[in-house]
């Protein structure tokens, strides 16, 4: 007769199951258009400043969201900062700054890992090894008798919520691995990449989900969670940009994330149910796909939004007010609403300065060429670059529509700059 282990009586919300065949189909929907995000963003083609600057972007609001979630009040620039190696606190507030670098540090070791010919598998040393990197150098900021890596012996809470009993974590570390390890069939995609990333994502929000439900350390099981999720999306082959969006949609919604949390172990009379949180975590990860999906856009629309100026000047004859006015136009596509011409002369510092000696008869000249050239178009005394001429070769996006991806475009790179 096999006895039975405490977390059955505590927690028999944790049974390592999910029967696919009772999801709801909206999740189905949800993972579809996840992998469908995923390819795109996958196979995004950006010049190398701009996809580092988008990595880099992703990778500091990740790291923000994953550790402002537990209290870290760092900023999303204060972490580009030490992303750059620039950030510098005062000694009250250097424990902030090592909790963002310990992150910072196991990303990037991930990372590195996954050009490996064997990435890694979950076990419960690997499980272990995180919460280690995340607590390191920590020391006196943690409760007494936790230990960075080590299985908690006591029992702990988180709130309302009991943790499984800590004779039982090691076991549950066991079989979460054994679990999450193997194959699951995942039915509605033909193609077996799809199938991977599909089966990937499901198990970052599961492996999320039952190190939460086991809390198996003393401190940042949160963290160790989100840095497992993480891993094991990158893993699957989803993006490492894409691969922070989760972090970000907890935090954005952290009392909704916790409420998730809370109702997954408490659903179904205390049967528990992780659907919920699966579909929470999932629409949330593919609004973020949406908006990265539509950042990239914008700047491959920008590229061929310069090119094809570029292009209508060549064949003009080379002149200071040539030069002008295609900086003027430039200038204007980089904006997603009409400007007053009274505006116009200030849209940048060069433009600015292309203007500083010139009358108001010249600006005319200039904008009527542009006008007469199908460049831009007129509301009144607003003006706004025209993208129609573009869409042959496009997307046959409205003007104000083309002219709002663009700016997210250069509005994206300007958070990083």
């Amino acid at each position: 007769m096999t006895t039975r282990r405490k977390y059955e009586e505590t927690h028999p919300w944790i049974t390592f199951r999910l029967d696919l065949n009772q999801a709801h189909p909206n999740l189905w929907t949800l993972l579809g258009q996840a992998v469908t995000f995923c390819r795109q963003v996958s196979q995004a083609a950006l010049p190398p400043d701009i996809a580092k600057t988008f990595k880099t972007l992703y990778l500091s609001k990740g790291v923000r969201a994953t550790t402002a979630i537990e209290g870290n009040t760092l900023t999303e620039e204060q972490v580009q900062a030490q992303i750059e190696g620039k950030l510098d606190l005062p000694p009250s507030q250097e424990y902030l700054q090592q909790e963002v670098a310990n992150i910072l540090r196991a990303c990037g070791i991930i990372e590195s890992a996954m050009d490996a010919d064997n990435p890694p598998r979950l076990s419960v040393d690997l499980i272990r090894e995180y919460n280690g990197w995340v607590l390191e150098g920590l020391g006196k900021h943690l409760a007494e008798g936790v230990v960075p890596g080590k299985i908690r012996t006591h029992s702990v809470g988180v709130g309302s919520y009991r943790a499984a009993p800590p004779e039982d974590c090691d076991y549950l570390l066991e079989r979460l691995c054994e679990w999450l390890e193997e194959k699951t069939e995942i039915p509605f995609f033909a193609d077996d990449d799809d199938r991977s990333v599909a089966a990937g994502i499901l198990h970052a929000v599961l492996v999320h989900l039952y190190i939460a439900w086991i809390h198996p350390f003393g401190d940042g099981n949160g963290r160790t969670a989100r840095l497992l999720e993480f891993m094991v999306q990158a893993r699957a082959g989803v993006p490492f940009p894409s691969a922070h969006l989760l972090s970000d949609h907890y935090n954005m919604t952290r009392t909704q994330y916790y409420r998730e949390l809370d109702r997954s172990s408490q659903i179904h009379d205390g049967k528990g149910d992780a659907f919920g949180f699966l579909q929470y975590a999932l629409q949330g990860f593919v609004d973020g796909l949406q908006e990265q999906c539509e950042k990239i856009q914008g700047h491959q629309l920008a590229i061929v939004w310069e090119h094809f100026i570029y292009g209508v000047f060549a064949k003009q004859k080379r002149s200071s007010a040539m030069q002008r006015r295609r900086e003027l136009v430039l200038e204007l596509g980089r904006k997603k609403e009409f400007i007053s011409k009274a505006e116009l002369t200030d849209l940048s510092p060069s433009i600015a300065r292309y203007y500083a000696d010139k009358t108001d008869k010249t600006l005319t000249r200039d904008l009527n060429w542009l006008a007469q050239e199908g460049l831009i178009v007129r509301k009144g005394r607003q003006y706004l670059a025209n993208m129609t001429p573009m869409w042959t070769f496009v997307l046959h996006l409205r003007v104000d529509r083309f002219a709002s991806l663009l700016f997210s475009a250069h509005s994206s790179r300007g958070e990083n700059e």
